[in-house]
């Protein structure tokens, strides 16, 4: 058995893995793979799939219920879904003949990371309760 030390990443005081924007310049390779999350996002029907996936109770959704929301063909719901997935933000699981989905949330907690002020207070939900 080895008796290496594990590094708990965010717990080190200094922005761990994710530096913010505000805190470091990005490199290179890190601005490119954000840049592959930021990009499927600026669609706005990806945005609504993540959103529909992310809402969800139980934590995943048939695309059986993801087609009928929007005015567009099933391949085309697929093209985006496909996307979605191949920037990180969710995944997929085949049972039968429907696909589920559901989010990635280590993706979407590191975009959250990289766009925070370095000591800026979280901020609660839009109607939380004080």
């Amino acid at each position: 058995m080895s008796k290496q030390e594990l590094v708990v990443l965010g717990q080190d005081g200094d922005g761990g893995c994710c530096p913010t924007l505000l805190a470091a310049p990005l490199d290179e390779d890190e601005a490119a793979d954000l840049a592959k999350v930021f990009k499927a996002l600026g669609d706005p029907v990806r945005l609504r799939l993540l959103s529909m996936i992310a809402s969800r109770a139980g934590g995943e959704i048939c695309v059986c219920d993801l087609t009928p929301a929007f005015e567009l063909s099933q391949p085309t719901i697929s093209h985006h879904l496909k996307l979605l997935k191949q920037a990180g933000l969710i995944d997929s699981e085949r049972r039968g003949t429907w696909v589920y989905y559901r989010l990635l949330p280590e993706t979407t907690d590191r975009l959250a990371a990289v766009l925070t002020r370095p000591g800026a207070p979280v901020a609660e939900p839009a109607g939380a309760a004080s």
